[in-house]
């Protein structure tokens, strides 16, 4: 196989785990460009595009490097809770540009490396921040809801800048959340018409973003699709935890009776919706 068929193998490749075109688009692609069909693109090798030779060729720089690294990392976390304010927030904002940036880099080269340091990251921001509130004194639920909320926010805008769709689902389910505890504490939910009404418009609300948005971005109108499924049984989720109010044979009635509105839905517009997702 010549240099340049090589690289655009590569590149097909590089299309499918960053999912920029879908992937029977890559496989039509790759028949084109393979040089018969038992050749196969070879993947890259060793753990998150570290191979085997690589660690084994490695300078002992590097290695000395990596444990100066770890040591400040694990100094810094034995004693996190002996540093003032600003020395926390600093380390945790130090290592969090970290992981975003070094993400953000590895996004096109490897997908799966980036994903994982988005996720740490996006983890370590909602951790550290509930933490800190919590070891400053500063328990009000409304601060820990609404830093949760912040935290969704960060994680929606990551899934959007990277196309991850994954962050952008769970940035909104965290939102719908956020949404719920508001709902608990503001409104007396005891009426099963009031619980309904304050969910199930919005999961139709969801649907038709979903609708409207996936010609321009089929991902986000996906995702809009699955939080509009997953909205529409949040009334049912939230009397489950209240079933002595609700009555558990309601809950589980209306429950099912749902799961077969929405099968009913999603197969009468079987042709409409499989569009957003192909």
């Amino acid at each position: 196989m010549d240099e340049k068929r090589r690289v655009l193998i590569m590149e097909i490749e590089r299309w499918r785990k960053s999912k920029l075109l879908p992937e029977h688009y890559c496989d039509f692609l790759l028949n084109l460009y393979l040089e018969d069909a038992t050749e196969k693109p070879r993947a890259s090798s060793g753990f998150l595009g570290v191979s085997p030779a690589t660690i084994k060729n490695s300078n002992w720089k590097v290695w000395i490097m990596i444990f100066i690294i770890m040591a400040l990392l694990s100094y810094s976390a034995l004693n996190f809770t002996a540093f003032e304010l600003p020395m926390q927030m600093g380390l945790s904002m130090f290592l969090l540009f970290c992981c975003y940036t070094v993400g953000s880099l590895q996004r096109s080269k490897e997908p799966l490396r980036a994903q994982i340091l988005f996720g740490l990251a996006s983890l370590f921001l909602l951790f550290i921040g509930v933490f800190l509130l919590k070891l400053h004194g500063y328990q009000a639920p409304v601060l820990v809801v609404g830093y949760v909320a912040i935290c969704s926010l960060v994680w929606l805008l990551t899934g959007l800048l990277s196309r991850f769709m994954l962050f952008q689902l769970c940035g909104w389910v965290v939102l719908v959340f956020c949404y719920g505890w508001l709902l608990h504490h503001e409104l007396d939910l005891a009426s099963w018409v009031t619980l309904e009404l304050s969910w199930v418009p919005l999961s139709f609300v969801f649907g038709w973003m979903g609708w409207m948005i996936q010609e321009k971005s089929k991902q986000m109108g996906t995702v809009f699709l699955m939080l509009g499924c997953i909205v529409w049984f949040m009334p049912e989720l939230y009397a489950m935890l209240y079933d002595e109010i609700y009555g558990e044979n309601t809950v589980q009635i209306v429950l099912i009776s749902k799961m077969f509105i929405e099968a009913s839905l999603l197969f009468g517009f079987r042709k409409k919706w499989t569009e957003w997702v192909a």
